[in-house]
């Protein structure tokens, strides 16, 4: 049986095509699933017997707050491999995540103002957890404004990734936030310990939705960096077939 040749698609022109064939059936399954976790969030799951109804938006801010983490933590490990092995793709991806990193930010901030204001009669606190989470979306402000202020992309690149990599240890103080300091914030949704219960379609709804969110950010950022390629080989269309013979 022959075996796939994964280095071959790190090839922008290579890995175009390929991004071609995955986009379709990602968002497809991004619609699918997160049409399914509202449906399982907003119906399916019951009233919970302190909060009510308004613990609903937990199916959004929730799995937001996932993805901004996660997110960022993929941008970074792009980030690295753009600096150490000089991969042009990995920047790319880079770049491609970061608008996709900062809109999940912006969702998870606003849906827990939306969460705090009946929780805790406060649309925003300086908390802990709060207050990491802004300084993430100004990262990846920060890392789409540098990107954008500096002419030549592969200085661009340089640039951005040592930022990304620096804004990394932002992410553990997000997540432990709450178990460091005396915080406003609940703890976590979910984990061993956390003190949390759900029953089974409150947590099959934010799992979902998760998968949902997921797919929807890998579909979103395969059509960026598809953009992107294209952008750059116009910039430098030399190097664009220099790489389609060496591939």
């Amino acid at each position: 049986m022959p075996r796939m040749n994964w280095f071959r698609y790190a090839s922008p022109r290579t890995f175009d095509r390929l991004a071609a064939r995955l986009v379709p059936g990602c968002a497809v399954a991004s619609v699918v699933l997160m049409l399914a976790g509202l449906a399982i969030g907003l119906v399916v799951a019951p009233i919970d017997s302190l909060q009510g109804d308004v613990y609903r938006i937990m199916f959004v801010h929730v799995p937001a707050a996932w993805m901004s983490m996660f997110i960022y933590l993929v941008m970074a490990a792009y980030c690295a491999l753009g600096l150490v092995l000089n991969a042009r793709l990995a920047a790319m991806m880079a770049q491609a995540l970061a608008p996709t990193g900062a809109l999940f930010t912006f969702i998870a901030l606003l849906s827990g103002a939306l969460w705090g204001k009946p929780t805790w009669g406060a649309w925003w606190v300086w908390d802990a957890r709060l207050t990491s989470e802004l300084i993430l979306l100004f990262l990846y402000i920060g890392f789409l404004s540098l990107h954008a202020a500096i002419e030549e992309p592969r200085r661009a690149d340089r640039a951005c990734a040592v930022l990304g990599l620096i804004g990394v240890v932002n992410i553990p103080v997000i997540y432990f936030s709450v178990q460091w300091w005396y915080t406003l914030h609940q703890g976590p949704s979910l984990g061993f310990g956390s003190g949390v219960a759900m029953t089974a379609s409150m947590l099959w709804g934010i799992v979902v939705m998760t998968f949902g969110f997921w797919a929807y950010a890998i579909a979103i950022t395969l059509v960026r960096v598809r953009v992107i390629i294209r952008a750059r080989e116009r910039a430098a269309p030399w190097e664009a077939r220099f790489e389609e013979r060496v591939a």
